[in-house]
């Protein structure tokens, strides 16, 4: 695994609190070679940060937020103000309920996220369902859960959403190939369809889950747990489709990006062509602790197990990629 930060600077951080960078310095435009921790001590903390989004314009990013445990987690924005950017706000409509995934539509004028706030007036449901909030001169509206044909009684994660619309999204259903599901709902007329599990190039009788799929739907990338290729905790795959339109089979992608720890909630930044992504690594940091207060530096620091967000070069992870792909 690769790491912005070097083995002298890591020490030092373990054991000083040393911050990584100015306060509201973010550069979204570099593209790193090898996987690196982004935007360490801003946006990569010693809380659970997951699941980023940045704006097709470049001027906000929102990520997930939570504590050490995700007891709590809300969604949080990061403004571009100049050459600088804004202190880290909790959106508008979060803070109550737990809200996860954000996703941004083509325009950049509607998030798509999940949440487990009540559905349809009913305080006694409990599972998490996609939302849509839109933007407006003063700010996000109230936001509105899909069609019941997507929110199901069951869980909904991590929508992702084509140029024309269709949706992906993390489910378990009746239908579903294993424990866990990769499921699109096509819009037809308007509507969304009956979602449909992706087929065995993609799904298996194990997990798969948090997948990115790019505006014209020819690359896919997801986390999946339990197969024979797993180094660990869960790892990222991706898929492109071929010349006829179907998934090839999907691929590791290899230590560069992938851990001993959980690696997931894929996104790519098209416009500069990184890969983002979360993984609860750790620093792997080895020495003996002298006294307490030790062990409370390393157990706060940034690379404490904890999700952090990292970033790679879209052209490093993926042979023949290319960036300018809608």
């Amino acid at each position: 695994m690769h790491y912005l930060i070097s083995t002298l600077c890591l020490a030092a951080i373990l054991f000083s609190g040393c911050s990584y960078e100015n306060a509201n310095t973010i550069d979204i435009s570099g593209n790193p070679s090898t996987a690196e921790l982004f935007a360490p001590g801003i946006i990569s903390t010693n809380l659970y940060e997951r699941d980023i989004a940045i704006s097709p314009d470049g001027t906000e990013i929102v990520f997930t937020l939570g504590d050490y445990r995700q007891l709590r987690r809300c969604l949080v924005m990061i403004k571009r103000l100049g050459t600088d950017w804004s202190k880290k706000e909790i959106l508008s409509f979060s803070g109550l309920y737990d809200d996860i995934e954000p996703f941004f539509s083509g325009d950049g004028n509607k998030l798509y996220f999940v949440s487990n706030r009540p559905i349809e007036g009913d305080t006694t449901r409990k599972d998490y369902n996609i939302w849509i909030t839109e933007r407006t001169t003063n700010g996000w509206t109230n936001p509105a859960p899909l069609p019941s044909v997507v929110n199901s009684s069951q869980d909904e994660f991590y929508p992702s959403v084509s140029r024309n619309n269709n949706l992906y999204f993390t489910s378990v259903r009746e239908n579903g190939i294993g424990s866990e599901d990769i499921y699109i709902s096509r819009i037809a007329d308007g509507e969304y369809s009956e979602p449909v599990p992706l087929d065995t190039t993609i799904n298996s009788v194990t997990y798969e889950f948090n997948a990115y799929v790019n505006p014209d739907e020819t690359l896919i990338i997801f986390s999946s747990y339990g197969r024979k290729d797993d180094m660990g905790g869960g790892d990222l795959y991706y898929s492109l489709k071929d010349s006829s339109g179907v998934w090839e089979s999907a691929v590791n992608m290899g230590p560069g990006i992938n851990s001993e720890k959980l690696d997931f909630c894929p996104f790519v930044d098209k416009v500069r062509g990184n890969l983002y992504f979360t993984s609860d690594r750790t620093s792997n940091f080895k020495m003996r602790f002298e006294n307490t207060g030790e062990l409370e530096n390393f157990a706060n620091q940034v690379l404490n197990g904890t999700g952090n967000i990292y970033r790679i070069h879209m052209e490093k992870v993926i042979p023949n990629y290319n960036r300018k792909s809608n």
